[in-house]
């Protein structure tokens, strides 16, 4: 019996969530609905100009697969995540964190000087997140943080599309898929970011590689990354690259494709407030209902359910006892 139902790997960013205007982001000259890399420096003068912003803001360790791997953990799957957290306050906070939420992680490893990760997500009153990532030493997340026997016992090893900013993490996501292959490991890939299809799209063929087993995606990165016109066209080429797929559509549910058939899922109407961690809650309740014995359409459904959650209140996390009240209303016994 495999150890793990899902092996993540991706950044460790301690997030700092502000709400902010239309007029704030073009003042600050961010492009809105993007994550955009920035250096320590550029996303200090950020935090200075939204000072005013900042009573509000909370703290919390993130990530985009860090988030997918937490709400998975706490559904009931069990869980590794391979990042890389600097010996400071941040990293401490960090694994600690990790730690509540019962993910497994590679203790054995030192920590070395330097910054932790801190993403700065802004939110609009239109609900849209905007982040500025300063990455720290989550640049350099290369194969040493890899635990091959963790990816060997999973039953599906996770990685965030993130991954292809950084030269060494790119590599890193590419022998922890060439490890799973080889041991029967399923892969499943995040497309993570419209600005990560634009910008990045060649470093994320080779992270698919020979192709994967599951990939997750929006409405937007799906026609970006495939150049479709329409959902259905984008649909039909997404299969070149993977055996099945998970499509977010917003509030119209998502289009899931089993390698069989393919399904839309509604979703039940919600006032969103803040879609920050939206994509990654369904990763993680769909990674979960697919690991215990779920189809794609009843994990669609689980899925769907918890992003709606997630977004009608801020933060892109749910506390713990909200995992169970989605899961006992989705998937009543």
């Amino acid at each position: 019996m495999n150890n793990y139902h899902v092996y993540g790997l991706g950044a460790a960013l301690v997030d700092t969530e502000i709400e902010v205007s239309d007029q704030d982001l073009e003042a600050l000259k961010v492009d809105k609905g993007l994550m955009t890399l920035a250096d320590s420096e550029r996303q200090q003068q950020l935090l200075a100009q939204l000072e005013g912003h900042l009573v509000a803001a909370k703290r919390a360790s993130g990530g985009s697969a860090a988030n997918t791997i937490i709400a998975a953990s706490y559904f009931g799957a069990n869980t590794f995540y391979s990042c890389k957290v600097a010996a400071d306050d941040n990293g401490d906070f960090y694994l600690r964190d990790l730690e509540s939420a019962g993910v497994h992680y590679h203790r054995s490893l030192s920590r070395e000087a330097g910054d932790t990760g801190k993403c700065l997500v802004m939110i609009t009153p239109d609900a849209e997140r905007t982040m500025v990532t300063y990455l720290g030493i989550s640049e350099t997340l290369s194969t040493m943080e890899l635990h091959p026997e963790a990816i060997a016992s999973a039953d599906y090893l996770y990685l965030e599309g993130y991954l292809v900013t950084s030269e060494t993490g790119r590599a890193a996501a590419i022998e922890a898929a060439r490890i799973a292959r080889a041991n029967c490991t399923r892969i499943a890939i995040s497309l993570s970011d419209p600005g990560m299809v634009q910008y990045f799209r060649d470093g994320l063929l080779e992270m698919i590689g020979e192709g994967v087993d599951l990939l997750f995606c929006n409405r937007d990165e799906a026609l970006g990354f495939t150049g479709a016109d329409s959902i259905e066209q984008a649909a039909e080429r997404l299969k070149q690259y993977t055996r099945d797929f998970a499509m977010t559509l917003g509030a119209e549910g998502a289009l899931v494709y089993d390698g069989t058939k393919a399904v839309t899922v509604p979703s039940k109407p919600v006032t969103a407030i803040d879609t920050n961690g939206a994509g990654d809650m369904f990763a993680g309740a769909f990674l979960f209902a697919i690991t215990h014995g779920h189809d794609y359409v009843q994990a669609a459904t689980l899925a769907n359910r918890a992003a709606g959650k997630v977004v009608s209140q801020f933060g892109p996390r749910l506390a713990a006892e909200q995992h169970q009240e989605v899961l006992e209303t989705a998937m009543p016994a």
